[in-house]
């Protein structure tokens, strides 16, 4: 190797992931698949980032079997007909000798009337809320709940029939697992609202109904996050102490894996300590954990106007990620915009052939495959 990165590139092993390093590829949402049926675009865009030396790709957000899950047009579905277009994504990823788990996901209250397949159908939420004081959602019932917690286990079980190496469920980024998280959004005045510790419940009942249909040794990656799309200073936990209410019964429940969503994977996350979210949550937890956030870039994902992938970014080095990789901060890192530009990333890092790497531009989006 060019520089001492060996922290980064030893292996992994966890339950049924095993990993060549310590690099994951971030779910990134593309909305490529016609009909929410991953084709063989998506089949080579993944390809060509395990022929990039990848250890593990984690998936776009894709859709569980819930007439209310999807939010965007032409993103995959996790069920039904999309299920032969993931097996060839799965065969092709081992194939160039990655590992690969699909992210499970419901978008909840962000979506919008007119969105498919059923464009009549509202978005769903726990208490008809979008983000604080902004209604215009469907607040769900207990039988509403129990049909998502069912979809998703569905999910982790075809997942695991498809030969995927284990799953992911959407906790974050202000989705309907993470409305059910924020009190902004949960006001509900039954046993999923309230304490910090009840409204994990929904969460809890989807890894439990996850883990019943997988087994013990499938590896159930949860990812969660502080902020939220709907505010971005919006917080679980304002302290350490909070945070292990918080997790402890996502741990208890059987999460494997914490995906610790952070715009930027170097701001501390509480003031006495410059550990992450996902050092923090480490420590707390004694569970492995990924960190992310603006890896290899020098502007996060949102940008400084605020605005979806953010503006254009140059590459910078990972020397710090390096150093906290070391000290086994966290055990992984998924790295997002600089593999969605350059499939190759990880292998200029390795060969010190940091000159050839491509700068992030945002415009360019609409030709990245």
């Amino acid at each position: 190797m060019a520089a001492d990165l060996s922290a980064i590139f030893r292996p992994f092993s966890h339950k049924s992931l095993s990993l060549k390093n310590r690099v994951a590829m971030a779910p990134m949402t593309r909305m490529r698949s016609p009909g929410y049926v991953p084709n063989d675009d998506v089949v080579g865009y993944y390809e060509r980032r395990a022929q990039g030396s990848v250890g593990l790709l984690i998936t776009e957000g894709t859709t569980v079997n819930h007439k209310a899950a999807n939010g965007y047009e032409q993103v995959p579905a996790f069920h039904g007909a999309a299920m032969e277009g993931w097996k060839k994504v799965v065969d092709a990823v081992h194939a160039a000798g990655g590992s690969i788990i699909p992210q499970l996901w419901h978008v909840g209250a962000v979506r919008r009337a007119g969105i498919g397949p059923d464009k009549e159908v509202p978005g769903y939420s726990p208490s008809g809320l979008f983000k604080p004081g902004k209604s215009g959602s469907y607040a769900m019932t207990r039988d509403d709940i129990a049909d998502v917690v069912r979809a998703f286990a569905e999910g982790a079980r075809d997942a695991k029939a498809a030969g995927f190496d284990g799953v992911e469920i959407h906790g974050a980024h202000g989705y309907l697992i993470d409305q059910f998280f924020w009190e902004g959004t949960n006001q509900r005045d039954d046993e999923y609202g309230g304490s910090i510790e009840k409204r994990t419940l929904f969460a809890q009942e989807i890894i439990r109904a996850v883990r019943k249909e997988v087994g013990e040794d499938f590896a159930i990656v949860l990812r969660f996050s502080q902020w939220k799309q709907q505010d971005y200073d919006a917080r679980l936990a304002q302290t350490p102490e909070e945070l292990e209410r918080f997790l402890a019964p996502l741990v208890d429940a059987g999460v494997d894996i914490f995906h610790c969503s952070t715009r930027r994977f170097w701001i501390p996350e509480f003031e006495g300590s410059d550990l992450n979210l996902a050092g923090w949550t480490k420590k707390i937890t004694g569970k492995p954990t990924m960190s992310v956030g603006s890896v290899g870039l020098d502007d996060d994902f949102i940008g400084n106007a605020g605005m979806g992938m953010g503006g254009d970014a140059n590459a910078t080095g990972i020397d710090e990620l390096e150093r906290r990789m070391a000290a086994n901060e966290f055990d992984l890192i998924a790295v997002g915009r600089v593999l969605l530009q350059d499939p190759q990333w990880l292998e200029k890092i390795r060969d010190g052939k940091t000159d050839e790497i491509k700068p992030f531009n945002r415009a360019a989006l609409g030709t990245l495959s």
